[in-house]
């Protein structure tokens, strides 16, 4: 089987909340599909687009936003760059107007309540999160284009084997946990070590090294503006903003005037445990509300739980002195090769595999780069990694209503608390005793999501989603 080669920024991805599922991988899924039509010189001659979504994608895709991402997406707008605060009036002119203004040039007719069909009850066989694209020509040609939205952003076209990142020649090329240890052990490297080693066959170090500081950046923008941010989230379910709140009582006062000061103000509070477990939970709520709400955020490994990594991170710069460039890119470093890990031996992807493989994944990865970062060894950092996600197996996917809100935002503060945790554990044990490895954590995550059953699969046909009564307005 050919190594799939999975680079950090394949893992960390920005863009735009609530679902890197749902909202992210279809809007890179139209647009690759666009950047195929215009390399064949076809672009120009679309007189009509309909986009079918199926299983999951349908199921949950208007609390999702799945309507909105194809929509941007077949408009040309780019999920890294594009204004968030620009999503809600560029969808009234769309439906308003019934035109869509096809890769930002040619103007054709779209209605979307017309031309974006919710099939419910049909899933194809490859991945639940499936979309195709019908397209029609001014000389009436047709042609339909299936994707697949497989997880943290990752889309296949039909026929496509594994991911789109990019195959290079890695030095060290790894697909399990056993091979990564192999690696550090055999040229003495530290995780984050080898990860940077093997991401120099894609780009300059200084270019790796700049690129997760921006990653950084905008997972630290996203916090800061989470925690000061107030209202009520989008969707109908009529759940308030918890963050802003949180923020102000445990600050008591303290005042600040940027997110340096902020910080300061944060660690002149003390390091008592409550205190320190609350401003957790802040952090990961005030990811995971911004998401909520179509903000942008970092993928990490998905959307879903894009506040856990975040708020571990938050805390080791907070509570353990790691407000340093180079210790953030080695904590970001080491999380990715682990996520990179659960990708290719099980999944990344709720539809797949239930919340196990967003949260679960997201704990373990944050987990084992803390554990790195306060000086744990490649075999301490594995065990961290193991415990976090040992104890997320069989986690369900069942969001009320179809919405990244309940029970998703809370559950980004349990991942968190888990991940340090289990960083904690790691680091006062004899990783030479353990009983289980993550290898066998990987393998055993991946039987439990082939037998978990398909209504706790992100399709809120059980579980919370069917037993708490909501009414939500008409789409």
């Amino acid at each position: 089987m050919a190594h799939e080669c999975i680079s950090v920024f394949d893992i960390f991805k920005i863009g735009v909340g609530p679902s890197s599922s749902h909202t992210l991988g279809p809007w890179r899924a139209a647009l690759r599909f666009l950047a195929a039509l215009e390399a064949e010189g076809k672009l120009a001659a679309i007189s009509k687009v309909q986009v079918l979504l199926y299983g999951s994608l349908a199921k949950t895709g208007h609390g999702h936003g799945t309507d909105i991402a194809v929509q941007l997406g077949l408009c040309g707008d780019d999920p890294v760059t594009f204004d968030v605060n620009q999503i809600n009036p560029k969808m009234d002119d769309i439906r308003r107007n019934r035109k869509m203004l096809l890769a930002g040039k040619y103007e054709i007719d779209f209605d979307p309540v017309q031309d974006i069909d919710f099939l419910f009850e049909e899933s194809l066989p490859f991945h639940p999160n499936a979309l195709t694209f019908l397209v029609t020509f001014a000389d009436g040609e047709q042609i339909a284009s299936t994707w697949y939205s497989i997880g943290g952003g990752f889309v296949v076209q039909e026929g496509e084997n594994g991911s789109n990142a990019q195959q290079v020649d890695l030095p060290f090329p790894i697909d399990t946990a056993r091979q990564l240890l192999q690696w550090c052990i055999k040229t003495g490297y530290s995780i984050s070590e080898l990860v940077m080693e093997n991401e120099l066959a894609w780009r300059p170090e200084e270019a790796t090294r700049q690129g997760l500081l921006n990653i950084w950046r905008v997972m630290q923008e996203c916090t800061y503006r989470g925690c000061h941010t107030s209202g009520e989230l989008p969707g109908g379910l009529r759940v308030g903003r918890r963050a802003v709140a949180l923020n102000k009582k445990l600050l008591k006062g303290r005042t600040y005037t940027d997110y340096a000061s902020w910080i300061d103000a944060i660690r002149a509070g003390g390091e008592h445990f409550s205190y320190t477990l609350d401003w957790v939970s802040c952090f990961a709520l005030a990811v995971n509300e911004e998401n909520a709400s179509f903000g942008r955020v970092v993928t990490a490994p998905t959307n879903g739980a894009a506040g856990v990594i975040p708020a571990v991170l938050q805390y080791f710069i907070a509570f353990c002195d790691g407000f340093h460039e180079e210790k953030i890119q080695q904590f970001l470093l080491t999380a990715s090769e682990i996520g990179s890990i659960f990708k290719k031996r099980s999944t990344i992807s709720a539809a797949m595999g239930g919340c196990q493989a967003e949260i679960g994944v997201s704990s373990a990865m944050a987990a084992a780069a803390l554990t790195e970062c306060l000086g744990g060894s490649q075999r301490q950092v594995l065990m961290a990694a193991e415990i976090a996600m040992e104890h997320h197996l069989g986690l369900t996917c069942d969001p009320i209503g179809g919405l990244v809100q309940i029970p998703c935002i809370e559950r980004n503060t349990m991942g968190a608390i888990k991940a340090i945790t289990a960083s904690q554990l790691a680091l006062q044990s004899n990783p030479e005793l353990a009983k289980v490895s993550l290898d066998a954590v990987v393998k055993t995550m991946w039987e439990t999501a082939q037998d978990m059953n398909s209504k706790y699969k992100e399709t809120s046909d059980g579980g919370l989603a069917v037993n708490i009564p909501i009414s939500l307005p008409e789409c």
